[in-house]
């Protein structure tokens, strides 16, 4: 769906199917409903319609049921609004990436609580070794460095 044309349809469609779920569709079954995306074939010919519902599965299955019986009265509303020669067929599909989303979310709290308890149980500790485990230069007293000296002119003689 690259085709400029085929985006501004799709989007159209979106806004279409969510006004008439908001104001025309009056099926009890129908829960909570967020359209949440729309894509459609290349030949615009077929358009999928992606939603979210809110609440248990049992509102997920009955807004899916009234979704297909109110397929036609959608797709006729969205052949007058876009006057489109050949009206696209309408699917809908349930959206998972919220799920996906909250499954993310959830590891990422086990990830901070982990966080959390290997900093507490680094607190208060010491390391292992010496407090500083890196070796320093050793510090050449004055007095030693003109011994030093002597003993090099030594050595040159020999």
């Amino acid at each position: 769906m690259t085709n400029p044309r085929v985006r501004k349809i799709a989007d159209r469609i979106q806004v279409i199917v969510a006004e008439m779920l908001e104001r025309r569709i009056k099926d009890p079954r129908l829960g909570f409903v967020t359209v949440t995306d729309v894509r459609l074939s290349g030949d615009s010919q077929h358009a999928t319609v992606y939603y979210t519902v809110l609440g248990e599965e049992d509102d997920r299955v009955a807004t899916a049921a009234a979704l297909e019986s109110a397929r036609g009265v959608l797709r006729s509303e969205v052949g007058k609004q876009l006057g489109m020669r050949l009206v696209p067929t309408l699917a809908f599909e349930l959206d998972v990436i919220p799920e996906g989303a909250r499954h993310l979310d959830e590891v990422l709290a086990k990830a901070r609580e982990a966080d959390a308890a290997v900093a507490a149980a680094r607190e208060g500790a010491r390391p292992a070794g010496e407090a500083d485990p890196y070796k320093k230069p050793r510090e050449v007293l004055e007095s030693s460095d003109d011994e030093g000296d002597e003993h090099d002119e030594d050595d040159e003689d020999k």
